[in-house]
């Protein structure tokens, strides 16, 4: 399909910059087909869902993932050098996406601070040991001069919480950031994006689903930092997505086909989780155990095997994620939905609220 019907106009004030508070009193426009838009809040969600439902999120980690540094060496000139970590290679290695990616060489030492802060160890320098060439040109391997525990507390003390740039453009990211940009259900570290659609939980929500005897489910795709790229291609069959690494338990496999057979449906909290459903299902919609690499790209046309509804953020144009909503509710409907969001004052992107959509034919 073209990319450019995956495009839209939104202005600048409708971005975010920080999350509701509290969470759950985010907007919720929800959207079911054949019937009229809803404007609700988060709260509402236990309420908008049926007993034996089935809800999926996503308990991957963010970690502070971006580092400020100097390269040194090579005179007197020291270059301010900006990387994010986005793969852990082994103890002490990292692949990074670094900026400005001219100003290094293989065999290059970046020296990396705390920008004032206290830290248990002074300096933590890292060697260049790798870069990529053309379109990976920003890409390199750091080997840092600290491995393991040591390396890690390194990190957690220089790093900052890797925002999207749209909103890192617009503020400085800061300490309230730390706990702003993880979910409730945040427990294994991978992610240099949160799944933000889960930013919307409380205590509160998750006890009302629970009184409703809707389960609550747990899967780990840890986010990498393609989720931000729009599609620069100008047909979505010339993108190609980046692979992220994705678990799903037997437990849960079990209790989600058991939920389905059952007639309960299975509720996607954002398009991490319902990209990692849809890897592990199988044609009929069972899932079965999986823990592998998924870089499944979902655009209109795509036949869903799982997943019959799920609750979003507002995405940006053109993005995949966009893309991915348009193929569950339809092009459609996703652009009437978006352009009634943008005309009532829904706030977008990460901090921003949410939708709650029905599959395309799903039963209400």
């Amino acid at each position: 399909m073209r990319t450019d019907l995956f495009d839209f106009e939104l202005p600048e004030d409708r971005i975010a910059l920080r999350p509701a508070s509290p969470r759950d009193a985010a907007r919720l426009l929800v959207v079911r087909p054949g019937l009229a838009f809803e404007d609700r809040t988060l709260c509402d969600l236990p309420a908008l869902l049926r007993p034996g439902d089935a809800v999926v999120v996503n308990d991957t980690k963010v970690f502070a993932a971006n580092l400020r540094g100097r390269r040194l060496g090579r005179g007197d000139h020291e270059p301010a050098i900006a990387a994010t970590l986005i793969k852990r290679l082994d103890g002490s290695r990292w692949r990074a996406l670094v900026k400005p990616a001219k100003r290094l060489a293989v065999g290059d030492v970046v020296r990396f601070g705390a920008e004032g802060r206290v830290c248990l160890l002074e300096e933590l320098d890292a060697t260049v040991e790798q870069k990529g060439q053309g379109d990976q040109g920003g890409e390199v391997t750091l080997a840092f001069s600290f491995s393991g525990v040591a390396l890690d507390q390194a990190l957690a003390e220089r790093g900052d919480m890797p925002l999207p740039p749209y909103i890192a453009s617009r503020r400085a990211v800061d300490a309230q950031d730390r706990s702003d940009y993880q979910t409730m259900f945040a427990r294994a570290e991978g992610s240099v994006a949160a799944p933000t659609a889960g930013l919307h939980f409380t205590d509160a929500v998750a006890a009302a689903l629970q009184q409703r005897d809707i389960a609550l489910y747990r899967v780990t795709l840890h986010v990498g930092p393609g989720t931000f790229l729009p599609v620069k291609a100008d047909d979505t069959s010339a993108h190609k997505m980046h692979p992220e690494w994705g678990s799903v338990s037997a437990e849960t496999a079990a209790g989600l086909t058991a939920a389905r057979r059952a007639g309960g449906r299975i509720v996607a909290v954002g398009s991490t989780s319902l990209r990692l459903i849809e890897s592990a299902a199988a044609e009929d919609g069972t899932l079965a155990p999986f823990a592998a690499e998924t870089a499944l790209f979902i655009t209109p046309g795509y036949r869903f095997r799982a997943v019959d509804v799920m609750l979003s953020n507002f995405h940006l144009p053109r993005s995949t994620l966009f893309m991915l909503v348009s193929a569950f509710s339809g092009l459609d409907v996703m652009r009437r939905a978006y352009a009634h969001a943008i005309e009532t004052g829904y706030r977008f992107y990460s901090y921003g609220d949410a939708c709650l959509l029905w599959r395309d034919g799903a039963n209400l």
